[in-house]
């Protein structure tokens, strides 16, 4: 059998259709607004969210520090979770290029922020204070076990934001997810956010790309923060048509990954050894740790399933991360799980 890789849903590959479509994409100059594959993809992703424009980002980090630059002025505060990507992964940018300060808050087991606790954190009208402008959101919450965040929450979120004049950016990277787990439309959960980043790239599949969408005036703001992130991509049609592939037909499938990492979580919790943690196969992650009386750390057993044809990245001295996507069949769950039991039955 191939090499099961379950570290994370961006190693994907393209699709034979996405392929095919980058092979024969029209092209023209996207910083002078003339590439149709490119307009063609923020139009749908524009619709898809439920706003008004779109812009292709090389990244959803790209997608998320052009919104907070555009949202945001220098010395700005902007409130966020303490485990998200935007506060954890992304390099510190909304201080390094936004100029503007977080403020962290600990997000509860399922990825939410408690909206008392927003709200305590907004600075008042002092002159000691940075200006609370943003609050940012991440749905579903990466490192909360990828539960996906309801409507209703963020709307609440949306309301409360709204009653403070505060702008609200939802880092959607894998929110697609979310629709689906919910059997609800992305636009139905984007609809409160002022601004949203949905990646293409993860279990969509297409090689690279994001698409951050909000209102005209927001994109026109965004469009000028893309360019000095060094974003003004030329014939990026060849790109992006792997996004509208991506966006057309990848997103249906994800049930596939989710029930996938249902079936991962089964398999896990009748191994000795293992103990699943919290929020296992809300959507396409599963986080798992090794109980007390295994006498390895997770680094070792990570090689070991590794020189056993199995990728899965260690997360600290105990814990794992396995995500599926559509490089991960159900036979390849069941035979990673067999090949785990097999590395820890040789340490018991």
């Amino acid at each position: 059998m191939e090499s099961i890789d379950l570290r994370s849903d961006t190693v994907t590959h393209p699709t034979a259709a996405m392929r095919e479509a980058m092979a024969s994409a029209q092209v023209g100059d996207d910083v002078y607004g003339e590439d149709p594959t490119v307009n063609r993809l923020q139009e749908l992703a524009s619709e898809l969210t439920g706003k008004q424009a779109g812009l292709f980002v090389a990244s959803g980090t790209m997608g998320n520090v052009a919104a907070i630059l555009a949202h945001t002025r220098r010395g700005d505060e902007v409130i966020c979770g303490l485990q998200s990507h935007m506060y954890r992964n992304e390099q510190g940018a909304m201080a390094a290029l936004a100029g503007a300060q977080a403020r962290p808050l600990q997000e509860q087991p399922d990825g939410t922020l408690a909206l008392d606790e927003i709200e305590a954190a907004i600075q008042t009208s002092d002159d000691h204070h940075p200006i609370t402008r943003l609050v940012t959101i991440e749905n579903t919450h990466n490192l909360c076990g990828a539960v996906p965040l309801t409507a209703a929450y963020t709307q609440a979120v949306g309301a409360l934001a709204q009653r403070h004049g505060l702008r609200l950016h939802l880092d959607g990277a894998r929110l697609f997810n979310a629709a689906v787990a919910q059997d609800i439309s992305v636009a139905g959960l984007a609809a409160p956010a002022d601004s949203v980043s949905i990646c293409l790239s993860k279990g969509l599949s297409a090689p690279v790309g994001s698409v951050l969408c909000g209102s005209a005036d927001f994109i026109r703001a965004a469009r000028r923060t893309r360019k000095v992130l060094g974003g003004g991509m030329r014939q990026a049609g060849v790109l992006a048509a792997a996004g509208v592939v991506a966006l057309t037909t990848m997103v249906e499938r994800l049930s596939d990954d989710h029930e996938n990492a249902e079936a991962l979580a089964r398999a896990l919790a009748a191994v000795p050894g293992v103990v699943l943690d919290n929020n296992a196969a809300a959507t396409n992650m599963v986080y798992f740790h090794l109980d007390e009386d295994v006498p390895r750390d997770a680094s070792e057993v990570s090689v070991a399933l590794k020189e056993n044809g199995v990728l899965l990245d260690a997360f600290g001295s105990h814990g794992f991360r396995a995500v599926t996507h559509q490089g991960v069949s159900r036979e390849m769950v069941e035979h990673a799980v067999a090949v785990l039991n097999d590395v820890l039955e040789t340490w018991r």
